[in-house]
């Protein structure tokens, strides 16, 4: 019966999860949120330029006055995924004083509690936040857990094919209910 209602969970909450990632939620809020994503010695990996990239039209079309980038070293000895965040959106004019970087977070739970924390101590109460598609739904959870208004803002990507995008639905899922047992990752 436990594994029943365990496949149940899973696919309900899978299906949930692909039904946000198509979701653009964008809207005025406090501060735009990038999560990390690979960087290769100081260079944005293709998803986190485009996740940046993403972050940047939406800070131009004034809907925050800040972003916030967020990851950790991921192995880099030099560079962290918020600082190379940053870096790349000075270069786009974005001003420093305008950017938040957060560069502890080692897992998506990690930098959404270290967000939190920063929210709230700059007495950030909304956010916009950017990553992919299928990841909102988890980083909303996590986020909204913490007192913040969330909302969702899916970087554009190449179309997924149908079952890896369930696939990766699927994952994101897992995750999610794992958080909510008390597994963090």
């Amino acid at each position: 019966m436990a594994v029943l209602v365990s496949f149940a969970a899973l696919a309900l909450v899978t299906v949930q999860v692909r039904q946000q990632s198509s979701v653009d939620e964008a809207r005025p809020a406090d501060v735009i949120v990038v999560l990390g994503a690979a960087e290769y010695r100081g260079k944005p990996s293709p998803v986190l330029r485009a996740r940046l990239d993403h972050a940047l039209s939406l800070f131009r079309r004034k809907l925050a006055p800040r972003i916030l980038t967020t990851g950790g070293a991921g192995g880099d000895p030099v560079f962290t995924e918020g600082d190379v965040g940053r870096a790349y959106l000075m270069r786009h004019e974005v001003p420093a004083e305008a950017i938040i970087v957060e560069q502890e977070g080692a897992t998506t739970a990690q930098s959404a509690a270290a967000t939190g924390e920063i929210m709230q101590r700059m007495n950030l109460r909304s956010c916009l936040v950017v990553t992919d598609g299928y990841h909102l739904f988890r980083v909303k959870r996590l986020l909204e857990q913490r007192g913040l208004q969330v909302y969702g803002s899916p970087r554009p990507s190449e179309s997924v094919p149908g079952l890896r995008l369930w696939w990766l639905c699927a994952r994101q899922a897992m995750a999610y209910l794992l958080w909510c047992a008390g597994i963090v990752l």
